[in-house]
């Protein structure tokens, strides 16, 4: 029992106002999107800031619907109890307020293979300035390219235009095949 007051300890100094592990659903992304605008309604956000923090926590959500890759139920050792079958999809999801700025972090499996790939995409849209950011994300989306799970690759860039901020990120190896790549998107009120 001491365990989980240390959690709930955690999570009330981070004011972390919502969390999730386990599958995320297209049933899920409604309901966490339903009770994220109900939350800011009730902390009497400014319109503006409301509006970029449900924004950006739609981009990161669908981010991990579209993008988590099923993993073996048991990776590297560990036994993960969520779902059913062989292969699973699992990811983690929190959202917190400290200080007036709102503080999106997310985690998924992600095949190693694809890591490279990923982290230039990230560095690239590190790299760029805000007008740059725009043009870029004009570019993509006249390209009309898909990526292999239905995206353009549009999300990121509009995440990185929305926050005006740098996408802080990290990859963890697990094992030879898997990594665990969490994003943490940090949003502060204009």
């Amino acid at each position: 029992m001491v365990d989980i007051y240390d959690f709930y300890d955690k999570m009330e100094r981070n004011n972390i106002m919502l969390s999730f592990k386990g599958d995320i659903t297209a049933e899920l992304l409604t309901s966490i999107l339903q009770i994220m605008e109900s939350k800011l309604d009730t902390m009497q956000e400014q319109p503006k800031t409301k509006k970029k923090v449900y924004n950006v926590l739609v981009e990161c959500l669908q981010n991990l619907y579209h993008h988590m890759d099923e993993i073996p139920r048991s990776l590297n050792g560990i036994s993960i109890t969520t779902g059913t079958g062989e292969n699973i999809r699992s990811a983690i999801f929190m959202i917190g307020k400290m200080d007036n700025e709102y503080n999106i972090v997310t985690g998924n499996y992600i095949l190693s293979k694809n890591v490279e790939v990923l982290q230039t995409r990230l560095d690239e849209i590190n790299k760029l300035s805000k007008e740059e950011l725009k043009d870029y994300y004009k570019a993509v989306l006249n390209n009309g390219q898909m990526s292999a799970k239905g995206g353009g690759g549009l999300g990121m860039i509009d995440i990185a235009r929305k926050t005006g901020q740098k996408l802080k990120y990290n990859f963890m190896p697990i094992d030879d095949m898997y990594s665990f790549f969490s994003l943490n998107i940090k949003i502060t009120p204009q």
